[in-house]
């Protein structure tokens, strides 16, 4: 009892700074909308719109760069310190890649606003916000590789630490560049681009930093100085964590596809689709923070080759998702009528949202349990048959479902935007099943095998 105690604290521990973590960086999108639609209309759609294209590169960038840590988590588990330096730098080797491939994609989107049609008056303004964003993208991408470094090493608090600095700094950068003070021009939406950029690069700085002079890394401490470039071991990495960055482009593109499907049954409804979704997105850090810690968590237990631990570390994740899951349920369904409230004051919109936020508590516990699933699978260095899974379920399950239900009579007479949420339900709840049924199915192989296959890899 004492060993699962200590389990819970440990991904307690773990979990929260990288949810307040999370929660600053979503900050920071708020703020910049809100700063934006202070100048005028064309500025607020300019950041939307932008942030549209930018924010799944950088999600797809997250999730690729999230390959490092289960990896350094074996090794620093199984105390080979020596290996930490060398694939700590394939992951900064890694990420200066991604950064750089998602500032040109940044820099090239014009064909893609007139596939999109965008509105023509503001493409020149998102072309320079994402022209402005692009050059702190390298930055981004070094932050997240020295992220999974520093949460590897059970070290999460500069996460919180820097994310909440990066908000501070982002705030006046955006007073200064948007409406022009301290002799610089006004840039409006663009300006938000540039203070980006510079909250990337100086997140990333002030990570570089702490993690060279606090004492907490010194057992496996990263030194630049001995360059360590190893084809075998980034590839192995690349491998790994290019079916988690395309997962969380499966999930985030439904949602895109969902938004546009709805688009056609009038402005009240996307309103009310879109506050049910923005709420939720809000909750589903919560899950997510806890996915991260047993990542980590599974991962050490992993390199010590400890089957108890292992046990213990999936058991509590998954314990922690239920009780999440029935929190955030209960809380929706308790809730649901003042939420909307602080998006809106139209009566129909409340009353929609209210209704949809019902739908949103259903599937409470089965998002939990397979972003739980998702990350305990990680930790197991287990991303490509999970990204199979998670694709057939959002999209072989959740959409054609919601489709039906949502637009025609093929099932039921259309149901509207019920229709597709409860297409979500059914969408992850089937990733819930496939996903715990893969961990399961994990749980029984020798942890052996886990090691040789990565060292046949050349990862090890």
């Amino acid at each position: 009892m004492s060993s699962r105690r200590q389990e819970f604290a440990a991904q307690l521990t773990l979990a929260l700074p990288i949810l307040g973590g999370q929660l600053a960086q979503t900050a920071n999108g708020f703020v910049d909308t809100m700063m934006a639609g202070r100048v005028s209309a064309n500025d607020l759609a300019a950041v939307a719109v932008g942030a549209s294209i930018w924010v799944p590169l950088f999600l797809f960038m997250t999730g690729v760069l999230m390959s490092a840590t289960p990896i350094l988590s074996r090794h620093l588990g199984g105390e080979a310190y020596h290996r930490i330096n060398p694939l700590a730098q394939q992951g900064l080797w890694l990420a200066l890649g991604l950064g750089v491939l998602c500032a040109l994609i940044l820099r090239s989107v014009a064909p893609v606003m007139v596939w999109m049609e965008v509105d023509p008056a503001i493409r020149p303004m998102v072309s320079g916000y994402l022209d402005a964003l692009s050059w702190g993208m390298p930055g981004a991408a070094i932050m997240l590789a020295l992220r999974s470094y520093t949460e590897a090493m059970n070290h999460t608090r500069p996460v919180l630490l820097f994310s909440v600095i990066g908000l501070l700094i982002n705030i006046p950068s955006n007073y200064i560049l948007i409406y022009g003070k301290l002799g610089f021009p006004a840039m409006g939406g663009v300006g938000c681009g540039w203070a980006t950029s510079l909250v990337m690069w100086c997140m990333a700085l002030m990570m570089l930093v702490y993690t060279h002079r606090h004492p907490v890394y010194r057992s496996a401490p990263l030194n630049l100085r001995r360059r360590h470039f190893e084809m075998p071991s980034l590839g192995y990495m690349l491998r790994l964590g290019l079916p988690v960055g395309l997962s969380i482009f499966f999930e985030v593109s439904i949602f895109a596809v969902i938004a546009l499907l709805i688009g056609s049954l009038g402005a009240q409804t996307v309103a009310s689709h879109q506050i049910a979704l923005n709420f939720t997105s809000l909750i589903f850090m919560v899950p997510l923070s806890f996915a991260l810690a047993a990542t980590v968590r599974v991962g050490h237990a992993r390199g010590r080759a400890d089957t108890a631990s292992l046990s213990n570390a999936v058991q509590i994740a998954l314990m922690i998702s239920v009780i999440v899951g029935v929190v955030a349920a209960l809380a929706l369904v308790v809730a649901r009528h003042w939420i909307p409230h602080i998006y809106t004051s139209n009566p129909e919109v409340i009353a929609l949202a209210s209704y949809l936020l019902l739908f949103a508590a259903l599937y409470q516990i089965s998002d939990a349990l397979q972003v739980c699933a998702n990350g305990c699978l990680r930790g197991f260095e287990d991303t490509g048959k999970p990204m199979l899974m998670t694709l057939f379920a959002y999209w072989g399950v959740g959409l054609p479902l919601g489709y039906s239900l949502g637009l025609t009579d093929w099932l039921v007479p259309a149901m509207g935007p019920a229709g597709f949420w409860i297409g979500l339900v059914a969408g992850l709840t089937v990733a819930a099943v496939l996903l715990g049924l893969r961990l399961r199915w994990r749980m029984k192989q020798p942890l052996v095998h886990a090691t040789a296959d990565a060292k046949s890899a050349q990862a090890a």
